[in-house]
């Protein structure tokens, strides 16, 4: 009968309930592995495709390569957006590399090098050579980008933060009074440009590796942001970041920690994260050997267990309504989180 009717719809018999033809797709998120950099896929349900941060230069074109392969399984042929967070190695490096693998649109930066380093100079140099010739767009707090059914908005950009709270926030962080004053941070890190992307009532924050000082601008002494249902750890789980006046006043209801074996998910960063209030759950790219049993979640939810190279991602899609699944690639350990109440 079913097989009768599928037929009878395509040839015009019966007629298919028009909600059911428009059933949207799902927001995709692949957190890629490479190794203790970032590369963030974001694909929206229309098919549009951001990619933040490339990950290492080298390794015989590891990362790219690892890139093309999730944009693949998402289904994607051409980036439409590349945003550099900042200029480190670890999220720039592998421009030239996925240049030469898969086609770009658009390029998305916070604007000039701002580290006085021979290293990001480098680095900030081969970037550019890419650059020439593609679409360019620098982004600045407050301003967004243009992805059909995703509100995509810069929180932090160039050492700036936004002025004013977004919708629904604004409140008096009580976090705050216990915040240490951090120290500033001349690096590129500190002008990391940092993303709000929302599909529907689903709200996923992305800071690159924003530290300290300048969390601490968009958490106190009022919080600019308001509560998130996914939070990539900022600066790969670091102690230099994920100010707990911050975290705390996101509520993350689940977390993913893009580190390595053997950088980022410090135990104290770590800690702040896992004991954010109302979060229900960690992932991670990695087991981080420094943080022994006591600083590591369980195995079902790391996606590389091991000191090997092994390249697994992590998966998130969401839907409108804020419910959202996270799949572990290695393991196909899937759990999927209600909408908020």
């Amino acid at each position: 009968m079913r097989d009768w009717l599928r037929l009878a719809a395509l040839l015009g018999m019966v007629s298919v309930p028009a909600a059911a033809a428009r059933t949207p797709k799902p927001l995709q998120i692949y957190f890629i592995d490479v190794e203790g950099g970032q590369s963030t896929l974001v694909v929206s349900p229309a098919g549009q495709s951001l990619l933040i941060d490339t990950g290492w230069p080298g390794f015989g074109g590891r990362d790219a390569n690892r890139i093309v392969d999730a944009a693949h399984q998402a289904g994607v042929k051409r980036l439409d957006y590349v945003l550099i967070t900042h200029y480190h190695r670890d999220h720039v490096g592998g421009v030239p590399q996925l240049a030469q693998r898969i086609k770009i649109g658009t390029f998305v930066d916070h604007g000039p090098n701002m580290e006085d380093s021979d290293v990001t100079r480098e680095d900030f140099a081969a970037y550019n050579k890419v650059v020439a010739g593609h679409a360019h767009i620098i982004l600045r707090p407050g301003e967004g980008l243009p992805i059909r059914g995703l509100e995509v908005q810069a929180l932090a950009a160039a050492g700036k933060v936004i002025n004013d709270p977004l919708p629904g926030a604004g409140e008096a962080n009580s976090y705050c009074a216990a915040e240490p004053q951090p120290p500033d941070d001349p690096s590129e890190n500190a002008r990391s440009l940092g993303l709000l992307i929302q599909y529907g009532k689903f709200r996923f924050l992305d800071l690159g590796d924003l530290t300290k000082k300048k969390e601490i601008a968009l958490a106190c002494p009022n919080d600019l942001i308001g509560t998130v249902d996914l939070y990539l750890t900022t600066h790969h789980g670091l102690d230099e970041s994920n100010a707990k006046a911050l975290v705390w006043a996101l509520h993350p209801r689940v977390a993913i920690m893009n580190n390595g074996a053997h950088k980022g998910g410090s135990p104290a960063a770590w800690q702040i994260v896992h004991d954010s209030p109302g979060l229900i759950d960690l992932w991670q790219l990695h087991y981080a050997v420094e943080g022994g049993k006591d600083h590591n979640v369980s195995e079902e939810k790391i996606a590389n267990v091991g000191e090997d190279d092994t390249g697994k991602y992590i998966k998130v899609t969401a839907e409108r309504d804020g419910s959202f699944t996270v799949t572990n690639e290695r393991n196909g350990f899937s759990k999927t989180y209600s909408t908020k109440k």
